[in-house]
């Protein structure tokens, strides 16, 4: 029987720590995706004050990783006979270990050109998970605030997701 979770194998019986991922509609005037870390748990996704801001991008940057977000995810929650996830403008819940891998992604692609984006995936797929939460405990405690994108390790990710040399072959992308 699969454990009731919410968004990205979100499940608040076993941990409060997630992240919120609150994508505007193709309406609304702000045009960015915002990403919380949170601390407490609510039904709803009311916001709290321990939450913390840790990234403003900008929708077109997103929805070109959030397919290849989706596939890893829901191909690791089945994995783990867990129901799958997708991202809704209304705020989706991410587990805070996918969070903090979904992290990596955004912050090395925050400052880079959109045609290094399929690079920095085809990069981040080669990381190994721990790889990647070894990555974010580094950078987070260094330059983890909303304001640091252009210092210290979030540069270091842009380098080595963005402009790390990737065979073409191994692109498959369904932009």
């Amino acid at each position: 029987m699969k454990q009731l979770t919410y968004g990205f194998g979100v499940n608040p019986d076993e941990s409060q720590n997630y992240f919120l991922v609150s994508i505007p509609s193709r309406h609304t005037v702000d045009r960015h995706v915002k990403i919380h870390e949170c601390f407490e748990w609510t039904p709803g996704q009311v916001r709290h004050a321990s939450d913390k801001l840790r990234l403003i991008i900008p929708r077109n940057k997103w929805n070109k990783i959030a397919p290849d977000l989706t596939a890893e995810f829901n191909a690791r929650l089945k994995a783990n006979k867990l129901n799958p996830g997708k991202f809704l403008t209304t705020g989706t819940p991410v587990e805070k270990f996918l969070g903090r891998e979904m992290m990596i992604l955004l912050w090395a692609i925050e400052n880079c050109d959109p045609g290094e984006i399929p690079g920095a995936i085809v990069n981040w797929k080669g990381l190994m998970p721990e790889e990647r939460w070894w990555l974010y405990t580094i950078t987070n405690a260094a330059t983890g605030d909303i304001n640091d994108g252009k210092r210290g390790w979030r540069v270091a990710l842009r380098f080595a997701l963005c402009n790390n040399p990737y065979d073409d072959s191994q692109l498959t992308f369904n932009f």
